[in-house]
């Protein structure tokens, strides 16, 4: 194998022939590898109107509701007496999604004379609103509201210990207060 490749370049007549071949596949192989490794989370998109809209990607501080309860469960439970551990978080409401319009607003005023010489004047607005899609028909988010936690269960094997149920109370405070999930 070894001797084919080296006949391959020893020949005056082809190689340079060889070796242009060689650099197309290396490049061929390097789009493709690139193209399958590129991430399609990290595109920009634009409107109709050519201005550049951000697309949220998921990460891995947007923690769900389920997530947020689990990643409480192992923390507790790396506290030293704890043992099994059991969380439950309330919301005040579920989350909400705010997206992108394009918003059109139309004013139109009209005067009328009635037969007695009177000026009547009517003005009419309206508003029309679009939501902004991407190339895929995904909507573009401006923004996701997350639900403020309201409260927080948890149940723990070692809390009947003052102490350890200290722990729990001051960790569990930590983590829900003032948070947004």
């Amino acid at each position: 194998m070894i001797d084919k490749i080296k006949s391959i370049f020893t020949n005056k007549e082809k190689r340079v022939e060889n070796l242009i071949s060689f650099l197309i596949i290396l490049i061929v192989t390097l789009l493709i590898i690139n193209r399958i490794l590129k991430k399609e989370d990290e595109r920009e998109y634009t409107n109709k109107t050519g201005v550049e809209l951000a697309v949220s990607t998921n990460s891995s501080e947007n923690l769900s509701q389920d997530n947020l309860e689990q990643k409480l469960e192992k923390i507790l439970s790396k506290i030293n007496g704890v043992g099994k551990v059991s969380v439950l978080i309330t919301y005040t409401e579920s989350k909400s999604i705010i997206p992108i319009y394009n918003t059109n607003l139309n004013k139109s005023k009209t005067e009328e004379n009635d037969e007695s010489g009177n000026k009547k004047t009517t003005e009419t607005t309206s508003e029309e609103k679009e939501v902004v899609k991407d190339a895929s028909s995904n909507m573009l988010t401006e923004k996701t509201v997350m639900p403020q936690i309201e409260g927080a269960l948890v149940i723990a094997q070692g809390a009947s210990n003052p102490t350890i149920r200290g722990d729990i109370i001051s960790a569990v405070e930590a983590v829900t207060r003032n948070c947004y999930t």
